[in-house]
């Protein structure tokens, strides 16, 4: 990693320790600023309220030119992150397929990974099923996202 890179994660890790995105945070884990790791909160209004969800956070040797590599740690029910903690969001891939941009800093990721959590995109799935479900039998869904986080993100046995 360049002392350029190291440079721009360190500036990245502390705006967020200074001025933390609501629900959101993000440090390095053992003092690498490679491999991060990062707990998001469950939306308001949504099945995952009240969960706290840990996220690993792989910067990668072409960062930013290359987006992070980002998973879930903690299991979620969900349409767009599948049952290894991989997540499909256009931010997380490159051009011209994807959305990534080497303006987008951790907190805009970090932001935006929450929002999709409350925000699910049915229409471009890694689970196929979960999908279906949520958009057909969202009552369903919603019990099962719910039961999920429960299990799995409750803050009392997630972290």
């Amino acid at each position: 990693m360049t002392a350029v890179q190291k440079s721009r994660i360190k500036k990245e890790l502390a705006r967020l320790s200074e001025h933390p995105p609501e629900g959101i945070s993000c440090y390095a884990k053992d003092d690498k600023l490679d491999l991060l790791t990062a707990v998001i909160m469950g939306p308001n209004g949504t099945p995952y309220e009240g969960g706290l969800f840990q996220l690993e956070v792989n910067i990668s040797e072409k960062y930013p030119f290359e987006p992070p590599r980002i998973k879930f740690l903690t299991p979620v029910y969900h349409p767009n992150i599948d049952s290894t903690g991989l997540i499909c969001m256009d931010l997380l891939k490159m051009p011209p397929k994807g959305g990534w941009n080497p303006t987008i800093s951790l907190e805009n990721l970090l932001t935006a990974v929450q929002l999709l959590l409350g925000n699910p995109n049915p229409d471009d799935p890694l689970m196929t099923e979960i999908a279906d479900e949520f958009k057909y039998n969202k009552m369903e869904f919603e019990k099962k996202a719910r039961m999920f986080m429960l299990s799995n993100a409750n803050s009392k046995n997630s972290l």
